[in-house]
């Protein structure tokens, strides 16, 4: 006898909610070899237990007869909270509206096929929150590892710069000195947070910050990093320009984000370290295409118009010497749920379709140090989406997700 299915209407979404789920489909990529494989996957108690020619008459059936599956994608470099306009209404949203925005972003990011995502910087601990809703089943999102609020210096680019003197603002991760340093990583743990992301360079988005000059000491940095690892945390660096990927990478962080003006010496340190690359290649065309209608100051558009290009060659060359690039987009720049469209762009400078997919699913989770993702196996957690066509002929259908199974509960179909 069949078992009931149990219907739950959360936020916006219907989740079918079952102890089995037998999947029929087209077939799944087998993201290691690249083949096409038909199968069929059971899934029990949110695992694929069996994937084969499976005849059982007591699971639910979901027939996907149209449909390739793949591993549920990953985006190592998100921004959940927060309202995506970049003018004056989002600089007056409070923390709570921010926490709000995002509800409705992390939905967006898992109907998109995202089911992991790393949440690099947010106020308050609202990331935190995010993540516990959703791993209590109270709203619908991905998997999130948050990092609180990111650490920087005084006046840079993870210090809220944008207010008056007047205000006398200050970012709740600013510091200023190594043991400032180790005491902010300390109050993020205690708070929450999963890893730490810092600020080694000036940033394209922030005011009067150069995106080529250093921000932290080697000192700081290593006090950064020390810290965070002493209590099993990993860390992301913000990094542009190439002093401060090197000291970053000296200092010994697990990624560096953006990385646009690395260069052959960065990219052989990067390899020797084992420091992951999170190189968002897509969101250039947006800052310049759709950034002033955003909001977007002319001081972060020229700014990108230094960047983007550079950074897209860099990455051409990261990839080309063997450096470990995961997929990292800056969802937040551009809208959630357009984060699939960065593949395209991976391809276009130098990863086949087969890397590109890699780079959002087993490499990412080999950053993220999460087992039993970023495959369909036996054994692993059932992150399941679905596609109307093979993504190694046409990477871009990656974009009009039309299946979604995160840890064995269909959110999309």
């Amino acid at each position: 006898m069949k078992k009931n299915l149990i219907f739950i209407f959360l936020i916006t979404a219907n989740i079918l909610i079952a102890d089995e789920f037998l999947i029929k489909s087209k077939g799944y990529l087998d993201i290691q070899t690249g083949e096409i494989i038909k199968a069929d996957i059971l899934v029990r108690n949110g695992k694929i237990v069996e994937i084969g020619k499976i005849k059982k008459t007591d699971a639910i059936v979901l027939s996907l007869p149209d449909l390739i599956l793949l591993p549920g994608l990953m985006d190592s470099h998100v921004h959940i909270v927060g309202n995506d306009s970049k003018g004056e209404e989002s600089i007056a949203d409070s923390s709570h509206m921010g926490t709000v925005w995002g509800v409705v972003n992390a939905e967006r990011t898992l109907m998109a096929g995202f089911t992991t995502v790393r949440n690099v910087g947010a106020a308050n601990y609202a990331d935190v929150s995010v993540r516990d809703a959703i791993e209590r089943g109270v709203i619908s999102g991905p998997t999130m590892l948050v990092s609180g609020p990111a650490l920087g210096i005084t006046g840079g680019h993870c210090d809220h710069n944008l207010l008056p003197p007047e205000f006398n603002y200050s970012s709740q991760g600013v510091v200023d000195s190594p043991w400032e340093a180790r005491k902010m990583v300390r109050k993020n743990r205690k708070y929450g947070a999963d890893l730490i992301k810092f600020c080694a360079t000036g940033g394209v988005m922030s005011r009067n910050t150069d995106v080529n000059a250093k921000q932290f000491t080697l000192e700081e940095m290593k006090a950064i990093v020390d810290e965070a690892h002493n209590h099993g945390m990993k860390v992301a660096a913000h990094a542009h320009g190439l002093i401060g990927i090197k000291a970053a990478i000296k200092a010994g962080v697990d990624s560096i984000e953006h990385a646009s003006f690395i260069d052959d010496e960065a990219i052989e340190m990067a390899i020797k370290n084992n420091t992951v690359l999170s190189m968002d290649i897509f969101v250039s065309d947006y800052i310049l295409g759709e950034g002033a209608k955003a909001g977007i100051r002319e001081e972060s558009l020229n700014k990108e118009r230094l960047v983007g290009k550079k950074q897209r060659e860099n990455f051409m060359n990261a990839h080309k010497r063997g450096a470990t690039i995961t997929f990292g987009t800056d969802a937040g720049i551009f809208d959630h749920g357009d984060n699939a469209k960065q593949f395209a762009y991976m391809v276009e400078w130098g990863m086949t379709p087969l890397e590109a997919i890699r780079a959002s699913t087993i490499k990412t989770a080999e950053l993220f140090g999460i087992e039993n993702i970023g495959l369909i196996k036996e054994g692993f957690d059932a992150d399941i989406i679905g596609v109307t066509e093979n993504p190694l002929n046409n990477i871009k259908t990656l974009e009009d997700v039309s299946f979604v199974m995160k840890e064995g509960k269909v959110y999309k179909r």
